[in-house]
C-alpha cells in the first residue's frame, strides 16, 4: 500500500503512460557515468535556471565501482515543485518526458530511458534520504557489496515493472539508510 491505496492502484495513478514491463540489466560500473551526469546536469540547469536550487548525481551510477542499471539519476531540489511554467514546460522543452507525477515528486526521463530527472521541493526529506543512501554506499564496501548482490539477484527475476524491482530492494535500503544515520 502507498498513499492509502493498493500498490498497483497507486502506481496506476502516478505513472504517466502506465506501468511498463522492462528487462532489468545490471552492468559493471562505467567511469563515463559521472561525465554523462555532468552533461545532464548542465542541460537541466539551463532548462530550469534559478528554479533549480540544487542538482546532484544520485543512485547507483553515482557510486564509483558499483554495478548498476545504466540509468543516470539526477536529483533536483526546486522551490516550487508544481509550477508548470517554471518546471514542466522547460524540462519538456529540453527533451525530457514527464513519467511520474506524485504529490511531492516529479520524475522526467529521456526518450531513450537512460536518464531519470527526479524533482522534489527544496525542503523535502527525500533529498536528504537519497543523498545519505548514496553517500553510505560510497563509504561502505560492505553495504555496497550487499546492495549489488541483491540487485543482481533481483534483476534475474521476471518483474511486471521496474517499480516492483525497486520496491523489492526496500528492506535493504532501509537498513543501509539506518547505518547512514538517517
Amino acid at each position: 500500500m502507498r498513499d492509502g491505496r493498493p500498490h498497483d492502484a497507486y502506481h496506476d495513478g502516478v505513472l504517466i503512460g502506465g506501468r511498463e514491463k522492462r528487462e532489468i540489466v545490471i552492468v559493471a560500473y562505467d567511469p563515463d557515468w559521472p561525465v554523462r551526469y555532468e552533461l545532464e546536469r548542465e542541460k537541466v540547469s539551463r532548462a530550469l535556471g534559478a528554479s533549480a536550487v540544487r542538482i546532484e548525481h544520485m543512485g547507483s551510477t553515482a557510486v564509483p565501482g558499483l554495478a548498476a542499471k545504466p540509468i543516470i539519476d539526477v536529483l533536483v531540489a526546486v522551490a516550487a515543485l508544481h509550477d508548470e511554467a517554471a518546471i514542466v514546460t522547460p524540462l519538456e522543452g529540453a527533451g525530457y518526458h514527464l513519467r511520474v507525477r506524485e504529490p511531492a515528486h516529479l520524475m522526467f526521463r529521456t526518450p531513450e530511458r537512460d536518464v531519470h530527472v527526479h524533482l522534489w521541493g527544496d525542503s523535502d526529506p527525500e533529498l536528504t534520504r537519497h543523498l545519505a543512501f548514496r553517500d553510505q554506499l560510497r563509504r561502505s564496501p560492505t553495504d555496497r557489496d550487499a546492495y549489488v548482490s541483491l540487485k543482481r539477484e533481483l534483476a534475474a527475476r521476471d518483474w511486471d515493472s521496474m517499480d516492483e524491482y525497486a520496491d523489492a530492494k526496500g528492506e535493504l535500503v532501509t537498513a543501509i539508510l539506518a547505518r547512514s544515520g538517517v
